[in-house]
């Protein structure tokens, strides 16, 4: 019975039992709030070695380390950020009442009411923190929730929904673990809103559904995050910083350098600067414990079938293989860090997200043709930029639109509470992250209070507007 895949009227009637437990709950206090986040960090604190290797038995294998610092840790942090700060979230907020109201006694502000029951759809490739996180916000504005797991990490989502059963009743936190069609299904809930982190093909038919009952989406995206390098650049540090970003998780980030771009005079060097930068960090591969995984062998196809297009279409392609073993055998899907030097637009490798530890690495004459190919393409999830000229670095940051940006450095906007984090466009849609998400999912009620004076004065402004003659 534990595989029979739920149905929608099995969810709706959980979601039913959600609602009316928030109804009758009335103003959810600062402690209920503390308390459901206290017990999230608690199952992690607890359970995280579990946790860690589902999700390595999950991708086939997956770093021990990188799980605790990504996916653990990376969630604690957020849940006890948002746990002492909550109080202060949670005040009204005063705002200014239109002349001469306020002179008069008049007041208005705003007050952040939780939205009532958030549904959260996580994706596979940090199954634990983009389940885990995103619910310092939703518990800090005082709400309840329902969460669809992948169903690619089939391990790692059971045992969360075992977790979460053992610590959350039911009408506080409920998972459903199952297919497309459960995800399908799950979407068409009417919830007070959705959260759904994945592939923007798959947002598309997650905002149609939603639109159903006109439910109220965060979508957190991807895309093809461009990585910048000026002249005045450090290429070693850039090189060892890119690569890093592009080998963690092996490439499975929705914020990982998709591709980059740079003086056409720097790139042999900055080839040696990423071929020494792996080669320190991974001595070698194939049975390196700290070298993740393809998740599965419909994505390791996928990566190399770039690879195959790419090199039929005449790329320089740089495989990056310090112990020069062989991956044509193997136990799991690896795939060593790659170069492709010089690829072209109609390349497979530079139209679709690459997700996978495959680096483009284009070329320029001048910034500004740099700036006009960026903004050709979708707006991404985060841009990159690598220098030390501040009137260059303005040009960027302000000639062209993305999610987020990190200057001399990848994906590092991401780890800051305190930004919000959220994509623009194709790339997403709402943000989260700190006050901005416990304001995400908070609705924010105007209330203006009239005094008895502007009620006096405002007899004045009603009809008859004339006397009688």
């Amino acid at each position: 019975m534990t595989n029979v895949e739920p149905t929608q009227a099995d969810m709706q009637a959980v979601l039913d039992r959600q609602k009316k437990a928030y109804i009758a709950e009335g103003a959810v206090s600062a402690e209920t709030r503390i308390d459901r986040i206290d017990r999230a960090i608690n199952i992690l604190k607890t359970h995280g070695t579990k946790l860690s290797d589902a999700m390595a038995a999950d991708f086939g294998h997956r770093s021990m380390d990188q799980s605790k610092m990504t996916d653990i840790d990376g969630s604690i942090g957020p849940l006890e950020s948002s746990k002492k700060q909550l109080r202060k979230w949670m005040r009204p907020e005063k705002r200014k009442t239109m002349f001469p109201l306020g002179i008069f006694g008049a007041r208005s502000r705003i007050e952040y009411q939780p939205l009532g029951v958030v549904g959260c759809i996580s994706p596979w490739n940090f199954p634990v923190q983009l389940t885990f996180a995103p619910l310092a916000g939703v518990f800090a504005a005082g709400n309840r929730t329902m969460i669809k797991p992948s169903e690619f990490t089939v391990q790692t989502s059971q045992l969360m929904k075992e977790l979460f059963a053992a610590a959350f009743d039911e009408e506080e936190v409920a998972v459903f673990t199952g297919g497309p069609d459960v995800g399908g299904a799950f979407s068409r809930l009417p919830f007070d809103h959705l959260l759904f982190t994945g592939a923007t093909s798959i947002a598309k038919h997650v905002m149609r559904a939603a639109a159903e009952n006109l439910v109220p989406v965060t979508l957190e995206l991807g895309g093809k995050s461009p990585v910048i390098i000026g002249k005045s650049a450090n290429l070693e540090l850039a090189a060892t910083n890119i690569m890093a970003g592009k080998t963690m998780n092996a490439g499975q980030i929705c914020l990982a350098p998709d591709y980059v771009i740079l003086p056409e005079e720097s790139r042999d060097e900055f080839v040696k600067h990423a071929t020494n930068s792996v080669a320190k960090m991974f001595p070698n591969i194939k049975d390196n414990p700290d070298y993740t995984s393809i998740v599965n062998e419909r994505h390791f196809d996928r990566l190399n079938s770039y690879l195959d297009d790419a090199k039929e279409k005449g790329a320089n392609v740089v495989e990056i293989n310090p112990a020069d073993e062989d991956f044509s055998q193997q136990e799991h899907h690896r795939i060593p860090p790659t170069l492709i030097l010089d690829p072209t637009d109609d390349m497979k490798v530079m139209q679709d997200e690459i997700f996978g530890p495959i680096l483009p690495i284009k070329q320029y004459k001048n910034v500004e043709e740099t700036l006009d190919y960026v903004n050709s393409k979708d707006r991404p999830l985060g841009l990159y930029y690598f220098g030390q000229d501040s009137a260059e670095e303005r040009e960027v940051l302000t000639r062209t639109t993305s999610g987020g940006v990190t200057v001399n450095d990848v994906i590092m906007h991401i780890a800051q509470e305190d930004l919000p984090f959220g994509g623009v466009g194709p790339s997403g849609m709402g943000s989260y992250h700190g006050y901005d998400g416990f304001k995400n999912f908070s609705h924010a009620k105007a209330i203006y209070s009239q005094s008895n004076t502007v009620s006096k004065l405002a007899a004045a402004m009603r009809p008859p507007y004339k006397k009688a003659s």
